[in-house]
């Protein structure tokens, strides 16, 4: 069967904005869907984040897929460069993605930036990467889309007014893009050219 994973971000919990309802529109599509409660959301910390994710995802093959908001794009990254050369997962879908230290502000999730991001070995982690932004998020601006587009060929899709896709001004409890985007990412492998 195949499996998602959708890591939420800082401070989220799996009821939170979107989380549920694509959990269930993915679900009753027929995947299984896994919104895991990530560690100490307030002072998250990599190796916890990254623990919790490796021990939701199993065994990795091209029948998992992950989508990430915010901090937990840049948890699947980490848990990407960790896989071995043969092992690849299914397609990764980035929402409000950074790759980069966000500088002042944020020095509690300094443990993700620790080191440099290995770009060039996740080209083959997965054949599929799409990053949905927002043209008003004041935490991550559209631009940060550019670096996933020019390293993995992100497809980066812009839309309006969703803020940073969680809100407390205004909550984001449907995310229809996303899960069209995701049924054309499976799509694409049914039809046999993911081999």
């Amino acid at each position: 069967m195949k499996k998602v994973v959708i890591v939420h971000g800082w401070k989220g919990f799996p009821e939170n904005c979107w989380y549920p309802k694509t959990k269930k529109e993915l679900e009753e599509k027929g995947y299984k869907v896994s919104v895991p409660q990530m560690p100490d959301v307030n002072h998250p910390k990599l190796s916890l984040w990254l623990k919790k994710l490796k021990e939701i995802a199993g065994d990795p093959d091209e029948d998992l897929f992950l989508v990430g908001h915010s901090l937990g794009c840049i948890t699947i990254l980490r848990y990407l460069e960790n896989l071995s050369e043969n092992q690849k997962v299914g397609g990764v879908i980035f929402v409000a993605g950074f790759a980069e230290d966000l500088g002042k502000g944020y020095e509690i999730i300094k443990s993700f930036f620790e080191k440099p991001i290995g770009f060039d070995k996740l080209k083959n982690k997965s054949k599929y990467y799409t990053g949905f932004y927002s043209d008003n998020d004041d935490r991550v601006p559209e631009k940060f889309g550019n670096v996933f587009k020019q390293k993995l060929g992100t497809k980066i899709i812009i839309l309006h007014n969703m803020d940073h896709f969680s809100n407390k001004k205004r909550i984001i409890s449907s995310f229809p893009e996303l899960t069209d985007e995701f049924l054309s990412m499976s799509n694409y492998f049914k039809g046999g050219r993911n081999k």
